[in-house]
């Protein structure tokens, strides 16, 4: 008995003396297959449901601004991306309407539904822009105009009683045109670029292709992305806000291939082959419009709209309108001035004040 006693004491002895293993950290555990931890339907799936009734009720804006000279179809372009008559030459112009002295901001709204989804759309026009002798600075308006947008949003979300939908006015989308010269961007355009690319999401586009051939129109395209790319100027999508692997592949193929656009824009319809299209008629047949043999004009429609425009409103809010938030709040202490802003707090009363 003795020796069994001897015997169990030693092992309690030798466990009281083995160190228990430490506790690993918590780490978060994968989710795991819904249908193999739930008992019944939840309906956690409609969430989606329940976000696209709510997109369909409220409807969504989108504003997109136009930077160009004149004569390289802004306007057309626009009413053939949207297939309506949204640009200003259909609401008020006139061709012996004479060019701006200088950069003026034309903004037209107007609400388009499709499939009972609503957009507010708003057309941001800038007349003047690069047909002076003298364009020295010529952008500063327009850069005037988008960080007045931001300020207008941010003095709108200090407010006290703030609205519950805060009206969105800020430009989600500057198309710029390059003119179709075959040769290489202008000083402006580059300028222009490297100011703006800091504060809206540029896409770059060069208009009226079909004035160069199939082989002037690839040289060019890889000029400009060269240029772009020695002169550090960086266009949307910008690489740096690729959320993932999938996203940066997309983007990858996007900006090395694609960018720019090389359009046709044309609000006419012709016969081909038995077919309406939107085209533009030549001595030598017709350039169809959506025809990707003759132009890229489905792939700028393509990307905008069907596939990255709730990107652009979402770099617009988190990149570059959170850039100005910061810069403003920073540079006023806290809180931009204007009427309906939060007053500062009163200072606390100093320790010795509270004792006495």
């Amino acid at each position: 008995m003795s020796k069994g006693f001897a015997e169990n004491r030693t092992d309690v002895t030798m466990s009281e003396l083995v160190a228990e293993p430490r506790p690993k950290p918590a780490v978060p555990m994968k989710p795991l297959g819904i249908s193999s931890n739930l008992l019944g339907y939840i309906g956690i799936d409609t969430i989606i449901e329940q976000m696209r009734k709510k997109t369909m009720k409220t409807g969504f804006d989108f504003n997109i601004m136009v930077v160009g000279q004149s004569g390289l179809g802004k306007s057309t372009l626009i009413n053939t991306l949207f297939k309506s008559q949204v640009s200003r030459k259909s609401a008020s112009w006139n061709r012996e309407e004479k060019i701006p002295k200088t950069v003026e901001i034309k903004a037209i709204g107007h609400v388009i539904e499709e499939g009972g989804v609503k957009m507010k759309l708003t057309v941001i026009d800038t007349p003047g822009f690069g047909d002076q002798i003298n364009n020295e600075n010529c952008w500063e308006p327009i850069e005037k105009y988008i960080n007045e947008q931001y300020e207008k949003f941010l003095k709108e979300e200090v407010n006290i009683a703030r609205k519950k939908r805060i009206p969105d006015t800020r430009v989600h989308c500057c198309l710029y045109f390059i003119s179709p010269t075959g040769h290489s961007l202008r000083p402006l355009d580059l300028e222009f670029m490297k100011h703006l690319s800091k504060v809206v999401n540029i896409v770059p586009i060069i208009a009226k292709a079909d004035t160069m051939t199939l082989e002037e129109k690839m040289e060019f395209k890889q000029r400009v992305r060269k240029e772009l790319e020695v002169n550090g100027i960086e266009f949307y999508p910008q690489k740096e806000f690729d959320e993932d692997l999938e996203d940066k592949t997309e983007n990858d193929k996007i900006r090395q291939e694609s960018m720019p656009f090389a359009v046709v824009g044309s609000d006419k319809e012709y016969q081909v082959n038995g077919k309406r299209v939107l085209g533009r008629k030549t001595p030598w047949g017709i350039i169809e419009v959506e025809n990707l043999t003759h132009c890229e004009f489905a792939l700028l429609r393509d990307f905008v709209i069907r596939t990255h425009l709730q990107d652009l409103k979402e770099v617009t809010h988190n990149i570059h309108y959170e850039t100005y938030r910061a810069r403003r709040l920073n540079d006023n202490g806290g809180l931009p001035p204007g009427e309906g802003v939060l007053p500062p707090a009163p200072a606390s009363p100093c320790p010795a004040t509270i004792a006495e």
